[in-house]
């Protein structure tokens, strides 16, 4: 399927503005009481990692409230937020299967960390991946009453073509130095499927209680493997359940060490009409609970 991924930008960027505008201050409010299900400050203070979906705001915003109330309640002075980086240029996307080709990643030049502050690539700023974290962060603090001096530092940074070795990447001994003394949260939608996304009708199944289940079962078998500290297999599980997670999932893991991973909640988003393309076409969004092991 021929993807022109200049438009997808601008029509998620399009949809997701859109999307946050509907939620309004009330559907905000209702998102950020629903996140206080979980308190997860605790699996950050102790050095564990928690990871949140970019899918639609209407249906997962509830999970990535749950991270930001663990960040503001976890009494750290700092978030590292590990976030995905995602293929919007045709250049990016064959990088990025040259790479899983076993294609050398310093080859390619959106090799390394990208972020605020940082010199060289900002195809960061693109990318839609925090907008949601963003709206929901800014939104508690300010219901916190939070003032600046008071306000954890974000620090935003992006990986790209972890390529089975994170610590290689350029930029990742800054990324060691502010995990020092920063919680990490990170994002991830490691699940799509369906028509608009390459299988075939045949092997496309709906995102009823079934197919959530199946979805759990794919990204249970690659915490499985980011367990195990198999950066490799794990950057080739993605490519196959076609997670966008691959870079950023490999260096939280390198930078905490060993973990736990559990799913604590999975939804979906239907991506359908965004694609245009018939369904079953879904994102499955995850709250996912890394523990130190």
């Amino acid at each position: 399927m021929d993807l022109d991924r200049d438009q997808l930008q601008k029509d998620i960027w399009a949809l997701y503005t859109r999307e946050h505008a509907e939620l309004g201050d009330a559907g905000t409010l209702q998102h950020l009481e629903r996140g206080r299900q979980w308190d997860l400050s605790g699996t950050l203070r102790a050095g564990g990692v928690l990871v949140f979906p970019h899918a639609g705001v209407q249906d997962c915003g509830y999970q990535i409230a749950a991270c930001v109330h663990a960040c503001l309640d976890s009494g750290a002075d700092r978030v590292l937020v590990v976030s995905v980086l995602h293929a919007f240029t045709a250049a990016m996307e064959q990088a990025r299967r040259n790479v899983a080709a076993g294609g050398d990643p310093a080859q390619e030049p959106f090799w390394g960390v990208q972020g605020p502050g940082l010199k060289g690539r900002e195809e960061w700023r693109g990318d839609h991946a925090l907008m949601s974290w963003r709206h929901f962060w800014n939104a508690e603090v300010k219901r916190r009453g939070l003032p600046e001096s008071k306000t954890p530092q974000v620090i935003e940074r992006y990986p790209y073509l972890a390529g089975g070795k994170p610590e290689a990447l350029p930029g990742f001994e800054e990324l060691r130095e502010i995990a020092k003394d920063a919680v990490i949260v990170s994002t991830a939608d490691p699940f799509h499927h369906g028509i608009g996304y390459g299988d075939t009708p045949e092997n496309s199944f709906d995102h009823d209680a079934a197919g959530l289940r199946r979805a759990q079962t794919v990204i249970e078998d690659g915490i499985r493997i980011l367990e195990q500290g198999d950066y490799w297999g794990y950057n080739q599980h993605c490519v196959t359940a076609k997670s966008d997670a691959r870079d950023a999932g490999q260096v939280f893991r390198c930078l905490r060490g060993s973990m736990r991973g559990r799913v604590l909640d999975i939804t979906y988003t239907d991506a359908s009409e965004l694609y245009k393309q018939p369904p079953p076409t879904w994102v499955a969004a995850a709250l996912i609970e890394w523990s130190p092991a």
